[in-house]
């Protein structure tokens, strides 16, 4: 669904939403942004949430501890509340899904990704947010909805072997694989420490929605995020289905060149999360062994910057952007 843009007269995703407002953001002095763009930036807030969810009303949260599905006070909703990092997550974790020649199956023969990539983005985020911050009856809706559709999304991949998206196996690969980008984009570009017992804490809290999907297990601490990567890493490669979606990815949906420049600030974040050994067999990894010397000193300084201001422009708040420092 294409969102018009009622200031600049364009279709704009999120990326243009982004870079399109801090153009016009930064026409004005820096003291009197806040009261120029007040209502400019909840309009833009709005076209933002309905390009990512369809919708420009975010759905009610559960608070009753006895109702909702995942805790309300819960480290879960901390880390899935902030957008920049979500975003940067979800390139990771697409980038990391693609290694599994049967789950890199499954998305290139039974989805739309490439010529739809909103429409995809959207049900992933619905997804997400319902398991996160919806009562206990909206995430079993939904799980129930994702259910049927991986009773659908069987086939050969090009290896020869069958695979089903409701193979536990794979239920477990595709969860792990998304919650740990999530957590790791949170814990390095989010606005909030997470402590390591808070990480474990993540990992206990969102393991319902795997079992619920069908996973027979899930890790539920960092040390079995890493055992489980450990165990799997020989069963995954970087085949022509995830160099095409690499090629994609690294393409993006942007036109314009600031648009092109916000994108690949968040698309190199999204690859600086990945496990070295990810990057590597993407081929994503810097000549020399220089990614982390150039994660350090331009990717993350960077990735922060954009961070904090895609924060200022979609919240309510009266204060301009924060230093990008950590």
């Amino acid at each position: 669904m294409a969102i018009v843009n009622p200031v600049f007269n364009q279709v704009l995703n999120p990326v243009q939403l982004a870079s399109a407002l801090g153009r016009a953001a930064s026409a004005v002095p820096l003291r009197l942004v806040d009261g120029l763009t007040t209502p400019v930036r909840a309009s833009y807030t709005n076209d933002l949430r309905k390009s990512i969810s369809g919708t420009s009303k975010p759905p009610p949260r559960c608070l009753d501890p006895e109702l909702s599905f995942l805790p309300p006070d819960g480290v879960a909703r901390l880390v899935h509340s902030d957008l920049p990092s979500m975003l940067i997550g979800g390139i990771s974790a697409l980038l990391l899904q693609s290694l599994h020649p049967l789950a890199m199956a499954g998305v290139a023969e039974h989805s739309n990704y490439q010529s739809d990539p909103l429409g995809r983005l959207r049900r992933t985020a619905t997804f997400v947010g319902t398991t996160t911050f919806g009562s206990v009856g909206d995430a079993e809706q939904a799980i129930a909805q994702v259910q049927r559709v991986h009773r659908r999304v069987k086939g050969v991949a090009p290896d020869g072997r069958a695979y089903s998206a409701g193979d536990p196996e794979l239920v477990t690969f595709i969860h792990v694989a998304e919650m740990s980008s999530f957590l790791e984009s949170g814990r390095r570009f989010g606005p909030h420490p997470l402590s390591p017992d808070q990480c474990d804490q993540y990992y206990a809290e969102v393991a319902p929605v795997a079992i619920s999907l069908g996973a027979e297990w899930v890790p539920r601490s960092h040390l079995e995020v890493e055992d489980y990567f450990g165990r799997i890493r020989p069963e995954l490669y970087a085949g022509p289905q995830a160099l095409q979606a690499r090629d994609w990815l690294r393409r993006g949906v942007a036109t314009r060149p600031e648009e092109r420049a916000v994108y690949a600030v968040l698309l190199a974040a999204g690859v600086s999360i990945l496990p070295p050994w990810a990057r590597r067999e993407l081929k994503l990894s810097a000549p020399s062994s220089l990614d982390l010397l150039l994660d350090t000193t331009t990717v993350i300084p960077l990735t922060r910057a954009v961070s904090a201001t895609m924060r200022w422009l979609t919240s309510g708040s009266q204060t301009a952007p924060a230093s990008a420092d950590r």
